[in-house]
């Protein structure tokens, strides 16, 4: 039964079973349990060039294929692929890599930050997320914030205390919208504790936990959203650090 609201994003159905589910139309196949979802283009191009990354499924919209990629990595198999950009395209491709089998991920990618201090390659941790888009509403009750899964958040921090990395705790604003980041919201949400903006974690969050996944998000700062003005500051220039948070997500989605 939905209950019916002004606003119609709000109207959360609690049905577990969707007219199309995903294992219905997608058939499991053997693909490795652990997944890394990269955001990084230039980083799976120089997997497949230099680790022999190699085309294990396909999954198809009308920008085309998407391709889910395996390689082994510390002795196991580990799954990667790109979840284009923004919550709806993100969220549904993570739905049909959990239908062909995987079931643990985590992601990295960048961000802006609301704080012109964060420089730009400083790690950020996202432990919980602003519900400033429309595809969590569809996963989880309406709420405010949606948490990273706990497990997953331990582990990261686990991993990048092994290797010495400063990051910071941070909320995250996920928006819809890169052209509506407004003064007076960049101002609110960082003035409510939010570090970052980016467009996919709260959906991520909220999508894994209706199909109870361990779902662990990194990021790192990128370009400069403040009241005051935007500073792209060549953030998709540093291929240092985006590569090496493909090998840290890879090190701790194999340890959930």
């Amino acid at each position: 039964m939905i209950i019916k609201n002004a606003f119609p994003i709000l109207e959360y159905d609690e049905s577990r079973e969707a007219i199309i589910e995903p294992n219905q139309r997608i058939e499991k196949m053997d693909a490795p349990e652990h997944c890394v979802v990269c955001f990084f283009a230039e980083v799976i191009q120089w997997l497949v060039e230099n680790r022999n990354a190699h085309i294990i499924a396909q999954s198809k919209s009308e920008m085309g294929q998407h391709p889910l990629y395996e390689i082994e990595h510390q002795g196991k198999r580990l799954a990667f692929f790109h979840p284009g950009v923004g919550a709806p395209l993100a969220v549904a491709l993570l739905e049909e890599m959990i239908a062909l089998g995987c079931n643990k991920f985590i992601a990295c990618g960048g961000c802006g930050v609301l704080d012109k201090d964060i420089a730009v390659g400083h790690v950020l941790l996202p432990v919980s997320a602003v519900r400033d888009e429309g595809t969590s509403y569809h996963y989880l009750p309406p709420a405010r914030e949606v948490e990273m899964d706990p497990h997953a958040l331990a582990v990261i921090e686990d991993v990048l205390n092994k290797h010495g990395i400063n990051y910071l705790r941070t909320k995250t604003w996920t928006t819809d919208a890169i052209y509506r980041e407004t003064h007076n919201r960049a101002s609110a949400y960082l003035a409510e504790g939010c570090l970052a903006v980016e467009m996919e974690a709260a959906a991520f969050f909220a999508a894994a936990q209706f199909r109870g996944v361990p779902f662990g998000q990194i990021i790192y700062g990128g370009d400069v959203v403040l009241s005051s003005g935007w500073d792209g500051r060549k953030w998709h220039l540093r291929g240092d650090i985006r590569r090496e948070l493909f090998w840290l997500s890879a090190e701790a989605v194999l340890m959930l």
